[in-house]
């Protein structure tokens, strides 16, 4: 199999995927290390590919519904709370970003759609013993997110109101 083919072969499969691969997983699948599959994903993306990279791997996240960014701000004791009420409206949690005084905007990816997905986030950043990106913020950050509709959005909307951690203009 020639490299052009591999990459597609691996464009294919996120495509199909219901769940983030990851770079080992595919390196592992393709019998080629880590770091060549970074570079297929570099190369996939400067094509033109629409591939994110999450902390539990590769994938294409297909558009659907109301794409909105919301600010909130709460401890970091509170983050399992508020990804849970996100993800149980039926939200897909696209990112985190945080306003930085030296670097400016930082955004990291999440990917998280499921309860399932936001207890592994915080399992791994337990187990690191990371810190979110709202902490450089004292609790102050948007998610992007992506709902199934208005209903679903306000339903949130009102549940974060209620856990006190939504930002509103007054």
């Amino acid at each position: 199999m020639t490299a052009a083919q591999r990459r597609e072969k691996i464009y294919t499969q996120l495509m199909v995927s219901a769940a983030p691969v990851s770079a080992t997983a595919l390196a592992k699948q393709y019998g080629v290390s880590r770091q060549i599959i970074v570079g297929d994903i570099a190369l996939l993306r400067a094509e033109g590919r629409n591939i994110t990279a999450t902390p539990r791997g590769y994938m294409i996240v297909t558009a659907g519904g109301i794409t909105v960014q919301l600010a909130v701000c709460h401890s970091a004791a509170e983050t399992r709370d508020e990804l849970y009420a996100m993800v149980d409206c039926g939200c897909l949690v696209q990112d985190v970003i945080v306003e930085h005084p030296v670097y400016g905007q930082l955004t990291a990816p999440l990917q998280l759609a499921s309860r399932y997905d936001v207890d592994q986030f915080i399992r791994s950043m337990t187990s690191s013993d990371a810190r979110p990106l709202s902490a450089l913020t004292e609790g102050i950050h948007l998610h992007t997110l992506s709902c199934p509709g208005s209903e679903a959005l306000d339903h949130l909307k009102e549940n974060l109101r209620q856990m006190g951690v939504l930002l509103e203009q007054d």
